[in-house]
Formats: structure tokens, C-alpha cells, sequence
């Protein structure tokens, strides 16, 4: 069988360039289009410029929009492989919605760059290479969305960016990469223990903002929240999963407004846990029915949540947590 490969290109720095003033900027035409040629594949390689946006500029009717061609070109066209190339910001948080939302055993990849197109050292084409071989290497099946930056790949589900500039930026938390690209060979050494997918025809349910705590923070931004019309909120906690005394009010607002909150670490490394029994502590939070997300950071819990508050679930929202 011939190797059928889609590449979407939605912008980012992978496809700018830096101009003589030092100011990286939007090309009108995503140079990778002619790049490809350049590129060592085996594949049939087609190629669409589907957005040509930064990706501070991603939203929700991008994600929808993406979902849709990637479900086409799987179900109807039949490619045995899909490559997203895509600005390093969100770049984490596309990948986790695409996670959730489309239920298929092909590989779906996304990379992307630190340095843009022109400039020295620019590791656009060789994150783009190793993202075709990810996608062609057979034991890329079934392994969910992937995220390939620097040699290394990633689950979406726990990848995130660690540094502003660094082209290592892309980590995963406490439990490292899933696989290594080495030369030509494509290495794994660990999968998820759960792939979740929960397909979706709309979206209703999108107003999840997303809070962080801080230091003697108060309840005035929770309860002006309760007032609201969001439907849910992730709060990311101090710690295992613990809040300023001050800020609890604010949470029994939401939750008497029978609006979900989840709660995630705001630390970088770990996961929540109910551990602490005392005003404020994780035990007596989840006591009150605030939702616990193990390995999850803020962003993705609130798509997670997002995603969640639009199906038709069976069990108990926090089982899904």
C-alpha cells in the first residue's frame, strides 16, 4: 500500500520569516509549500495552506474547522497519515483538542518551529521531516495525537512548552517523551494507559475560563464567575490541590450555581491529590465536590472540560477527571 500523507499548514513561526529589522513576520505565501520538495519521503505527500495565522490568533472555530478536514481526509480520502504544521504557543493545546475529539488509530502529528524560516539555524524543515517519518512509521498507529519537536515525540495529552525561545521547548511533565527520532529510526518507549476520544457534532457548552491562584487571593473574581453565564471553571490550585482560605467562598458560589469547577496544579511537575485535611486543603475541596484532574495542566483540563460539558456522559463528570 502506498503511503498517503496530508500535511495542513495553519502558520506560525515554521512558516515566517525574519525581516532585516529582526522582527518576525507573517509571509503571504507559507514557504514550506515549496520546501517539501527538499524533504526525503517514500509517500505521496499533498500539502494545504488551510490557515495562514500566528497561533496566539487560534480558536475555537480553527479547532472545529481542522477537526472537520481531518476527519474527511481520513474517513473519505483515505490518508494514512496527518501532519498539522502549527505556531508553538497554542501549538500544545490544538493538539489536546484534536486528542479528545477525533477517534481514529492514523497518525496525527503536529510540529512546528522556534526559529522562522530565514533565520540561522532555522529547525522548521528538520521538525517537518521528522514529523513525516513519525507519521509513516508503523508503530505511530493507535498512539493517539503526537507532537514532534527536536527530535523527540510527545503525547498531547501532557506535552506542553517550557521555554519562550529554546528550541527544547516542548516537555512533558514528570513523565518525559513517549518516543525519541534517531537518524532515520523512529523509537518508542511508552504509551498512554488510557486514550480517551469523545466525538462531537457542536459545541454549545464553550465558556470555561481558566483562573490561577495565587498568594491571599480573594473570592471577588469566583463569585462574579457564579454570576456569569460560564459553564464551567478550572481553577489552577497551590501545590497538591489547595486554595487561600479567602478565594472559598468564591468556589461555593460556583458550585451552589451548579457550575462545575476542576481543579489542577499550578505547579510545573506532579499531580493533584486530596491530601490535606485544613481550610482550604485538597481533602476538604474535593469533600464539597470540586473535581480533581490528575497530570492535566490548566489549559488542557479547561478543554478537557470544554469537550466534556457537550456529550452525553453516562457517569459522573469528575469519573472523567
Amino acid at each position: 500500500m502506498i503511503n498517503k500523507l496530508l500535511i495542513l499548514h495553519t502558520g506560525g513561526t515554521i512558516s515566517m520569516n525574519e525581516g532585516d529589522n529582526g522582527h518576525v513576520v507573517l509571509s503571504q505565501e507559507n514557504p514550506l509549500l515549496a520546501s517539501i520538495k527538499t524533504l526525503h519521503s517514500p509517500a505521496k505527500i499533498d500539502q494545504e495552506a488551510i490557515f495562514n495565522v500566528p497561533s496566539p490568533h487560534i480558536n475555537l472555530t480553527h479547532w472545529i474547522y481542522l477537526k472537520t478536514r481531518i476527519e474527511k481526509a481520513i474517513f473519505q480520502e483515505h490518508y494514512t497519515g496527518i501532519i498539522i504544521t502549527h505556531g508553538t504557543d497554542t501549538l500544545e493545546e490544538t493538539a489536546y483538542f484534536l486528542e479528545l475529539s477525533i477517534d481514529t488509530d492514523i497518525p496525527i502529528v503536529l510540529t512546528g518551529a522556534m526559529r522562522s524560516n530565514n533565520e540561522l539555524g532555522s529547525d522548521g524543515l528538520i521538525n517537518l521531516q521528522s514529523a513525516i517519518l513519525v507519521a509513516l512509521t508503523p508503530e505511530s498507529r493507535d498512539r493517539g495525537v503526537l507532537v514532534v519537536m527536536n527530535d523527540e515525540i510527545h503525547h498531547a495529552k501532557f506535552v506542553t512548552k517550557t521555554h519562550t525561545t529554546n528550541v527544547a521547548t516542548f516537555q512533558t511533565p514528570t513523565f518525559g517523551p513517549c518516543g525519541l527520532i534517531a537518524k532515520h529510526n523512529v523509537l518508542y518507549f511508552q504509551r498512554l494507559t488510557c486514550y480517551e476520544h469523545f466525538p462531537f457534532e457542536h459545541l454549545e457548552k464553550t465558556n470555561v475560563p481558566l483562573i490561577k491562584t495565587y498568594a491571599g487571593m480573594d473570592s471577588e473574581l469566583l463569585k462574579y464567575l457564579a454570576n456569569s453565564e460560564c459553564d464551567g471553571v478550572v481553577i489552577e490550585a497551590l501545590g497538591a490541590g489547595n486554595l487561600p482560605p479567602t478565594c472559598l467562598a468564591g468556589v461555593s458560589a460556583l458550585l451552589n450555581a451548579q457550575i462545575p469547577v476542576v481543579l489542577v496544579s499550578r505547579a510545573f511537575n506532579g499531580v493533584t491529590q486530596d491530601v490535606y485535611d485544613y481550610v482550604g486543603g485538597g481533602r476538604r475541596l474535593k469533600q464539597e465536590g470540586v473535581i480533581f484532574s490528575t497530570g492535566l495542566n490548566g489549559q488542557k483540563a479547561r478543554i478537557k472540560l470544554l469537550v466534556l460539558l457537550n456529550q452525553q456522559l453516562n457517569q459522573p463528570l469528575s469519573n472523567y477527571f
